[in-house]
């Protein structure tokens, strides 16, 4: 049977980017236009077919497994742990904090599972916001694209305004640092400027412009000295605990004198100090062997920070009990209580390459972020070019770094703190979305370039029964147009009717409603448990609706099948997550407690942010987007167009 080319009035059946026909809009459907553009998804590893067309798109693949654990481990283990280990066993643990850090860590790792699924799958820079945005939609992946913007921007600034009281208590106290670099408050002001935070950021920024070789690799030196130091106070603790007898565990109070409560509390505040390890996959475009590197790296450094937070949290709560402890240097102080007041020095050194590697690892990844971002359209191009030579978005760095040295310089963003905790928590929540979608509902539609819209029409389809029967399972009517309206449903797929056997069309329907299921159950469940000040009753009720939502949609996940074009959607041969749907469901219970119980005034900051956002997006982004004018084909028939078109969708 020899080809048939379907005529313009059907094989031009057409929608453009989500937007409907300009007659229709005037008619009625622009209302409809906006919402459609929210969840318009841009096809796996588009920018990495830019980056190939495009030379000077390309970053560097220069980054190995040693690199990613250089930048996971310096990322997630800041100066708090030096701070936190006090504030937590007086106020929430007691002995219990090695339990605390490992309930934390266990929760952690149940988003780094989800991270290392998608980061190996979708080997492109952006992380959480390139993830969403190939599985969720624009709307979403612009929302956390902006809050990852206002983390990384404010991390970096609270983190070198920690520095400088650091490195002057290395040099003999508060006033020794020089005039030049030392605290200012402004007279006639309630401003306290802070020149040496500000240096030392814009010394950062200059590394990281140098090439990301070269500045993980002074990431990783610094890392390294960080792991010593805490190596040093394990060693050295372990001896004067067995020594003494590990006199804070000999209490008469136990193990949990907070109770169960209490750990499960400590867990929850020591669950920051895990973050950073999403810092990897926001590398993984630099990666020469992402499938294999990427989940090491995230895993492997999640893993060892664990091991350290608990270490040296069994060694400190044996030397002095928990009630002694100083809350603001409690290392430094039990090993002084024991006649080794030298080992401050030490272990405020620690200290300080903490902060500095922390400090690194917040402003390598937003320039990245800033880059898929303008990649995709949704911000000026000038964030993604890339330096010829160094093939790093110095612009980018420049303007990020330039940020940041300014807030911290002018700015106690102590208080701001809080907000870099939100867009983690919804990057995280999000990631964990994705993969249930990208299991069980992954996306049907391809997106070509408008410019493709005649060659697309003039596409012979071949209808012969050999052709049909090389889409497996599918069935196409000779009206089929290669090209549908987004809303449409894809070919529907033939299947047995003996017994209970759901069709593609509805297997689908029910994954996604039950995956919206779970996710207000999880809402639902967090608030109520949050809500203390609630009746009684209207809580239990509350989370009762919230937990039928959530046990109905796990049991629906678990009993229907996975969808088979996952195996195909995107890199093949990563890491596979474990335990779906449960591992991405308890994720996401997880990240949406800790995110109402950020507070009301977090909140209230982190919606002005989104509110400028979302005035960016619709008078930037939502215009300017390069899926403004694509052009939609169901997967099916996404290969034959790109052989007859010549257009590569890889």
């Amino acid at each position: 049977m020899s080809p048939r080319k379907y005529p313009p009035s059907v094989s031009c059946i057409i929608t453009m980017g989500f937007m409907v026909d300009t007659q229709k809009e005037e008619g009625g459907e622009h209302q409809w236009s906006c919402i459609r553009n929210l969840v318009r998804r841009k096809q796996v590893d588009s920018s990495n077919g830019k980056a190939q067309s495009h030379h000077h798109h390309q970053l560097a693949k220069a980054l190995t497994f040693p690199h990613l654990i250089a930048i996971g481990v310096g990322s997630t283990i800041g100066a708090g742990v030096y701070i936190l280990v006090g504030t937590v066993a007086r106020e929430h643990s007691g002995p219990a904090l090695a339990f605390s850090f490992l309930i934390a860590g266990v929760s952690a790792a149940l988003s780094a599972f989800c991270y290392a699924e998608l980061s190996s799958r979708f080997p492109s820079a952006g992380s959480a916001y390139h993830y969403s945005y190939i599985c969720i939609g624009e709307g979403v992946a612009w929302l956390i694209g902006w809050a990852l913007i206002l983390e990384y921007t404010i991390g970096g600034s609270t983190v070198a305004r920690g520095i400088s009281p650091n490195l002057a208590m290395i040099f003999g106290g508060e006033d020794s640092l020089p005039a030049i670099l030392a605290r200012h408050q402004i007279p006639g002001l309630d401003i306290v400027v802070d020149p040496c935070a500000a240096v030392l950021v814009f010394i950062v920024t200059g590394l990281l412009c140098l090439g990301v070789k070269e500045s993980t690799f002074a990431q990783g030196i610094i890392t390294t000295v960080n792991v010593f130091v805490m190596i040093f106070v394990i060693v050295a603790g372990s001896y004067l605990c067995f020594k003494t007898g590990w006199a804070g565990y000999q209490l008469p109070t136990g193990y949990f004198p907070y109770g169960v409560d209490g750990m499960l509390a400590g867990s929850a505040t020591v669950f920051f100090a895990y973050i950073g390890f999403d810092s990897v996959a926001s590398m993984a475009e630099e990666v020469k062997n992402p499938q294999r590197d990427l989940p090491l790296g995230i895993g492997l450094s999640l893993l060892l920070c664990c091991l350290l937070y608990m270490m040296v949290s069994v060694v400190i709560v044996g030397l002095v009990p928990y009630y002694a402890m100083d809350p603001d240097t409690p290392i430094s102080s039990a090993f002084a209580s024991h006649g080794i007041q030298w080992a401050a020095y030490l272990i405020t050194l620690g200290a300080v390459m903490a902060l500095c590697s922390a400090l690194m690892g917040s402003i390598l990844p937003q320039p990245r972020i800033l880059m898929a971002m303008a990649r995709d359209g949704l911000l000026p191009s000038f964030f993604s070019d890339l330096n010829q030579r160094t093939q790093v978005p110095v612009k980018g760095t420049i303007t990020t770094g330039s940020c940041a040295a300014v807030l911290a310089f002018f700015m106690d963003v102590s208080q701001l703190a809080g907000m870099v905790s939100v867009g983690t928590l919804v990057a995280f929540t999000m990631v964990a979305i994705s993969v249930l979608i990208l299991r069980y509902v992954p996306p049907d539609e391809v997106p070509l370039p408008s410019s493709l819209q005649e060659r697309i029409c003039s596409v012979p389809f071949l209808c012969s029964e050999e052709n049909l029967s090389s889409h497996v399972g599918t069935s196409i009517s000779s009206k089929q147009p290669l090209l549908c309206e987004p809303g449409d449903l894809t070919v529907e797929k033939k299947e047995a009717r003996s017994g209970w056997v759901l069709s593609k069309e509805k297997r689908r329907k029910f994954a996604g409603w039950s995956i919206m299921c779970t996710c207000i159950g999880n809402f639902l469940i967090s608030y109520a448990a949050s809500s203390l000040l609630w009746p009684g009753l209207l809580r239990y009720s509350l989370c009762g609706v919230g937990g039928l939502l959530l046990l109905f949609g796990l049991i629906v996940l678990s009993c229907i099948d996975q969808d088979d074009a996952r195996h195909s959607f995107g890199h093949s041969g990563g890491f596979i997550c474990p335990l779906v749907p449960l591992l991405p469901i308890l994720c996401i219970l997880i990240n949406m407690y800790l995110l109402v119980n950020l507070g009301a005034g977090t909140w209230a900051r982190v919606s002005v942010w989104l509110f400028i956002g979302v005035l960016v997006y619709i008078f930037y982004g939502r215009r300017h987007s390069s899926l403004a004018d694509a052009v939609y084909v169901t997967t099916a028939h996404a290969p034959e167009i790109g052989r007859y078109s010549g257009y590569s969708l890889a």
